[in-house]
Formats: C-alpha cells, structure tokens, sequence
C-alpha cells in the first residue's frame, strides 16, 4: 500500500503498535520504513518497551541519546522479525512534531504511522500532542495508532 512510511518510535507501547502496522501495511519488497527518534526532555519518566530502561526526566542529553539508539536498535530488529522491507534509523534534534514533519517532507514519504501517547495532562491540552500537530501539518497521509 505504501512504499515509504515514517514511523516515529519513542519506545512507548503505541510506537510499538505503529511499527507493527507500518510493518503490514509496507508494499512490497522495494518498501522502506523509516523509524525517526527525537530524544525529549519528559516532565515524567515513561514506560518503555523493548526492555529499555526508562530515562529520568531530567537525564543529560547524552543520556536519552544512548536511550534513543537503544529504543531505535530494538525498533529496527523488532522490524526485521515482522518480515519488514528495508528500514533506515535516524536520530534528530528538535521539536518532535517539526522533525517528524520535516522528516517526511524531505524523504518524500507516502505515510506516517505513529502511536499516540495520550499524555492526558495540561500541558497537552494546551500546547496539543504531537500526533495532532502532525496529522493538521503533514502532506502526506497519516495513520495514529491508538
């Protein structure tokens, strides 16, 4: 169905289920899924996936960086053991809903297929999450995995 998707991973259980769907719904073996990770300073400390240790809210960079490759390794194998076509790894900076659009725009993805965190505090509420920014902003279709 898709040739190129954009999966953003951040090893909560909902990426998890994104990159399962991406997983079935790449089109053939000239598909590729690529899984983005943009390394955020939470103001709590998540349940990660995979067997990733969950990073403190306040680690350093360098720390959610390790993370980061950590979550997007597991992501990648967890992939290859779903029979997914190609997939490529990237590591940004920024805001995670401005990186996952850039991103897509600058890969010329047909999808985005992403989970929804469902922060469920204030904050959402006011500055909005990141899966709705990307499904008002993308140019591209998107799938938010709930």
């Amino acid at each position: 169905m898709f040739k190129t998707i954009l999966v953003p991973i951040d090893g909560s259980e909902h990426s998890r289920d994104a990159l399962k769907v991406a997983c079935r719904l790449a089109d053939g073996p000239d598909s590729q899924l690529v899984l983005l990770h943009v390394p955020e300073e939470l103001a709590h400390e998540p349940v990660l996936v995979w067997g990733v240790v969950a990073v403190p809210a306040d680690a350093a960079m360098v720390r959610r960086e390790e993370v980061g490759r950590e979550i997007l390794a597991k992501a990648e194998q967890e992939a290859v053991e779903l029979n997914a076509p190609a997939t490529d790894t990237i590591m940004a900076h920024g805001a995670p809903a401005r990186v996952i659009l850039d991103t897509a725009r600058d890969r010329n993805v047909d999808a985005i297929i992403m989970g929804s965190r469902g922060l469920g505090d204030f904050s959402s509420l006011v500055f909005g999450s990141v899966s709705h920014k990307v499904s008002h902003g993308a140019d591209c279709r998107v799938i938010t995995v709930h």
